[in-house]
């Protein structure tokens, strides 16, 4: 089946051209143009990614995003955000309310879609079959579940990702550049920061008890590893 995505854009030129270029990759698409038209198609029909404009009227789309990620039902849809802001702050602002990736207006169709792909690509990632566990932290491939002794863990679709290759690449050093390659995919427009963003959202969701495993390795990058740093 395709996958469906829900276009959220005050602007309808751009949804419009957002429309085409989904329908000519073979995707599905909804339409809003606020935030609260968006969040009842996303309660009603639950999209498999949504493209949020930061600049909406009412409620803002970074506002809208911090509040879909916070819900339970809502928090593991993946989010790209549209912006004609171009400032790195601003940028990372996004990544840190929730957001998987953002690309900067004006935009080509072609990049859009691309884009998308890869989103979709590593938030439905491909793994090995077989439940991993360690000191009770347990990453469930098949039912896409993270739980700890006290229960689930809930956590964005790239953050699972991101454990998910740490889990299976035990007690070795990642550059954020090799990061990059085998947790969001090669052909990706992603800048290395933002490899640190979604390191911190990992240490958060995991809490306490197992933040220790994600261990930042001075001037090189990151390792999961159950040793002392």
């Amino acid at each position: 089946m395709s996958k469906t995505v829900l276009i959220v854009d005050d602007e309808a030129p751009i949804r419009e051209m957002i429309a085409v270029a989904l329908e000519m990759a073979d995707y599905n698409y909804l339409e809003a143009a606020d935030a609260r038209e968006a969040h009842a198609l996303i309660v009603d029909r639950q999209p498999d990614l949504i493209l949020l404009d930061w600049m909406l009227p009412g409620t803002s789309g970074v506002e809208l995003a911090r509040r879909l990620k916070k819900e339970e039902t809502t928090a593991e849809i993946p989010i790209i955000m549209l912006t004609a802001k171009v400032e790195e702050d601003n940028k990372i602002q996004g990544l840190e309310v929730g957001a998987d990736d953002y690309i900067t207006k004006p935009f080509s169709p072609r990049e859009l879609v691309a884009r998308l792909k890869a989103v979709l690509r590593r938030t439905t990632p491909a793994g090995v079959e077989s439940p991993i566990e360690v000191d009770g932290l347990t990453l469930d491939p098949v039912g896409h579940r993270v739980t700890g002794p006290e229960g689930a863990i809930s956590m964005g679709p790239t953050e699972y990702r991101l454990l998910q290759f740490f889990m299976t690449h035990q007690e070795r050093v990642y550059t954020r550049s090799q990061l990059l390659d085998q947790v969001w995919g090669g052909n990706v427009y992603v800048e290395e920061r933002t490899v640190d963003v979604h390191i911190r959202r990992l240490r958060k969701a995991l809490g306490d008890q197992y933040d220790h495993l994600i261990q930042t390795v001075r001037g090189t990058g990151y390792r999961f590893s159950t040793k002392a740093a």
